[in-house]
């Protein structure tokens, strides 16, 4: 991968990301969460569905891998982004995107545990480093916010998916991959929102441009940059730079929400920043995180 391509992929789906946390709490005024995060993903996955189907794209024969795009749309669309939403009722745009981009720390963690990947001392102080930020951005608080609880829940369903996609890589396009993973969590996410929250829909123009945006921006260009990187290179040292998403979803929620940066946010957001580079530049030891895709999967 060229320098110059890595850095505009990096920063394209970073911003991207962290957008989407301060125009989608615009949408919450119209539109309850579940259903707004389901909408957004049914309508993606249906245009790249139709896309990848005109353009003959490979598509799984295997009920095995079919299984494995709805597990990846079960952790990436329908854990994450739901978790997304639902906090976004309670706290702001920049708290939650701050919690959400743990997912970093998170993917060491569950790689050591599960993966049985070893790192070195440097990288275990960047999750206590991390964590310490994470509590820092909390104000030190014990009783976590339901919001918070939920942004944290979110961050570690895309350290799963993380995991998964990489391991998963070889068995599918990219393109199918993004459209079929998108398709089913938005349809799983339409499926919980009608059973546990009341749905409410208003049509207007603020409405149709958070969908669209969204859908199109920061749903369909947004995966297909970021499963893009994770397929051409380490899913740790990639995963380092999402320190840029919470950034720009602090900035997005101050220019477009007037949400406050509060001193312990900066602090805390620095000290996970500092965590997440500390833990995924270094090199593992063994069984390293990039080898995933050579072992077997079930």
């Amino acid at each position: 991968m060229k320098r110059r391509t890595f850095i505009a992929g990096v920063i394209a789906t970073t911003a991207l990301m962290g957008s989407s946390f301060a125009i989608g709490k615009i949408g919450l005024t119209d539109l309850s969460p579940l259903w707004l995060v389901g909408v957004r993903f049914v309508l993606a996955g249906i245009l790249m569905v139709s896309v990848i189907i005109l353009a003959k794209r490979p598509h799984p024969h295997k009920i095995a891998d079919w299984l494995r795009l709805m597990a990846v749309g079960v952790f990436q669309t329908a854990g994450v982004m739901g978790c997304i939403f639902l906090s976004l009722g309670t706290i702001s745009a920049g708290e939650s995107s701050i919690l959400t981009f743990v997912n970093p720390l998170l993917v060491v963690i569950f790689a050591t545990v599960f993966l049985k990947a070893r790192y070195r001392r440097m990288q275990w102080l960047g999750v206590v480093i991390g964590f310490l930020g994470v509590a820092m951005s909390l104000g030190f608080d014990l009783r976590i916010q339901t919001g918070m609880g939920i942004a944290l829940a979110g961050a570690a369903s895309w350290a799963v998916a993380t995991l998964l996609i990489h391991r998963w890589r070889d068995h599918f396009d990219l393109w199918v991959l993004t459209a079929y993973q998108m398709l089913f969590g938005g349809v799983l996410l339409l499926g919980v929102g009608a059973l546990w929250e009341r749905p409410h829909f208003t049509l207007n123009a603020t409405v149709i441009f958070v969908i669209a945006w969204l859908a199109i921006m920061g749903s369909i260009v947004q995966f297909v940059i970021w499963f893009w990187l994770l397929q051409h290179g380490d899913p740790g040292k990639i995963s380092a730079f999402l320190f840029l998403a919470p950034l720009f979803g602090v900035l997005f929620g101050w220019l477009l929400l007037r949400e406050p940066i509060t001193l312990q946010m900066v602090w805390g957001g620095l000290c996970i920043f500092a965590g997440i580079f500390l833990v995924n530049w270094g090199t593992v030891k063994r069984k390293a995180v990039s080898e995933v895709r050579r072992t077997e999967s079930f």
